[in-house]
């Protein structure tokens, strides 16, 4: 190994926590959030007022609720309940899904984030 060799592997060493806290952690809020809703076109709601939304799939109506510029499922006709159970939604770019009745909700903020299945 060489002197240089050295340098480089210290430089990618000492910037690999800067970037992981970068991408991963990212200081954005969300602003919106975004309900899909099997073919149907998306809709965009504001995260500020507190509500509770019904929203309709296949298996029957998901309530997605909005709450101190978060969102969660709050219930869905769905057996697994792994949309439920993922909890709140707090950061641009996080995603909740119940599959069995085809309704997601994303959280959007100013920019959009990508990631590996986006890239």
């Amino acid at each position: 190994m060489t002197p240089a060799d050295r340098i480089l592997l210290v430089l990618v060493v000492c910037t690999l926590p800067f970037l992981y806290a970068r991408v991963w952690f990212p200081d954005e809020q969300a602003r919106y959030v975004r309900i899909q809703a099997g073919n149907e076109e998306p809709i965009a709601a504001e995260l500020s007022p507190d509500r509770k939304l019904q929203v309709h799939g296949p298996l029957g109506d998901s309530v997605i609720e909005i709450k101190e510029s978060r969102a969660r499922f709050l219930a869905s006709p769905c057996t697994g309940q792994q949309c439920v159970h993922s909890g709140w939604l707090e950061a641009a770019g996080e995603l909740a899904a119940c599959l069995p009745n085809r309704i997601s909700i994303q959280l959007l903020g100013r920019h959009p984030r990508f990631d590996a299945i986006n890239f």
